[in-house]
């Protein structure tokens, strides 16, 4: 969808600016006269765009009634594409070994203080086996960035998967790679690939990641998995260090130009082993927010209501599902290692975002007003 083009200055909404402080979100927002900012949630939900300055003052409302009414009209389009179908993702942390040093990552090598474990090819296939009999049909396999795991044995274990359950879908998740390991890994049968570009500002990029570590090559990536075919997502922590609402507004902005089939958002929670381990966590508001801001943007994109807004709002799934997210992606790993995968503090580890309580989470959705369904959740562009 093409951008519209931007209005002369006097035919724009006029807006009455007010500055205040606002925590644990954002320190400043800009709250417009409301009807005007009402009149930009309904445009954006005919339209899918707003100029940058709408846009803006969407991002950084504090106003309840603009919340609410954003939510609602994200629920609309996200009911009109999917109805009140929730997919659910089996999600298998594999490996806790990582050879980056991100800044805000509790896998990050130079934290001593890490659990570090790594699941056999038998362990995954069985948490795959217990994933199918309860109902999922995509296993996503997440990890840091392990050496162990050349192409050849993610390769081979692909192959395992997908002859094992041919009518599930194989997403993975392993960080940055050559764009000939991804070619091979879609060889061998994966369907889609997880790799957050973290915040479409370089600058701000370069504050969370040591200088090693490159805004071009993840960009790249994220280009090389496109071109590969692969469904592909991304998405950006909410409330990170350094950010700002402009910040946000390069995030959206990408999103529609790259237009990923999956968007994946959550607030920044720190953990205490990392530099940023004293840092103030993102808020749930704000990520909700953005969850309708980028249902209403990407219509048809699948959009998690991730663990971390569970973890930093006990109700955060369920009103992420009624912000406009139709995915949730509960724990398929061992028991034994969850506590291990700490990419942050507190992150939940047991109970209902368990797979194990698949059918507690199937009651809380349905309170929720939606229904988990059996089903690969494919984009509709790849049905």
């Amino acid at each position: 969808m093409r951008r519209p083009k931007h209005r002369s200055i006097e035919r724009l909404p006029k807006y009455r600016v007010t500055i205040y402080r606002r925590q644990p979100d954002y320190e400043w927002s800009t709250e417009p006269n409301m009807k005007a900012i009402f009149n930009s949630i309904d445009r954006l939900a005919k339209t899918g765009d707003l100029p940058d300055e709408e846009l803006l003052a969407l991002i950084t409302t504090g106003d309840k009634e603009a919340v609410g009414r954003l939510s609602a009209r994200a629920r609309e389009v996200r009911e009109k594409v999917y109805g009140r179908s929730v997919y659910i993702r089996g999600l298998i942390e594999f490996s806790s070994y990582c050879k980056n040093d991100c800044y805000y990552c509790g896998l990050r090598r130079s934290n001593r203080s890490a659990e570090r474990y790594r699941l056999t090819p038998e362990d995954i296939l069985s948490c795959c086996a217990q994933g199918f009999d309860l109902g999922f049909r995509t296993f996503v396999l997440q990890g840091g960035e392990d050496p162990f795991f050349i192409d050849e044995r993610m390769t081979a274990l692909v192959r395992q998967i997908k002859e094992r359950f041919p009518e599930c879908a194989v997403t993975l998740s392993l960080g940055e790679r050559e764009r000939e390991s991804y070619q091979a890994l879609f060889d061998a049968g994966a369907d889609r690939y997880l790799l957050r570009h973290e915040t479409a500002d370089k600058e701000h990029y370069e504050k969370l990641h040591p200088a090693e570590m490159s805004y071009e090559h993840r960009m790249k990536c994220l280009r090389d998995l496109r071109g590969i075919g692969y469904q592909v997502g991304c998405g950006m922590m909410v409330g990170s260090p350094f950010q700002r609402p402009e910040h946000l507004l390069k995030d959206l902005r990408f999103l529609q130009s790259f237009r990923p089939e999956m968007v994946g958002i959550g607030p920044f929670i720190p953990q205490k082993d990392t530099p940023f381990g004293d840092r103030t966590s993102g808020g749930a508001g704000d990520t909700l927010l953005l969850l309708s801001i980028i249902r209403l943007l990407l219509p048809q994109v699948l959009l998690p209501a991730t663990t971390a807004l569970g973890t930093i709002d006990p109700m955060g799934r369920e009103k992420g599902l009624q912000a406009g997210a139709n995915v949730i992606m509960p724990n398929l790993s061992p028991v034994s290692v969850r506590k291990k995968y700490l990419l942050y503090d507190n992150k939940i580890c047991t109970g209902e975002e368990a797979a194990e309580c698949v059918q507690s989470l199937r009651d809380r959705v349905a309170r929720a007003g939606y229904e988990i369904v059996v089903s690969r959740g494919d984009h509709p562009s790849r049905q």
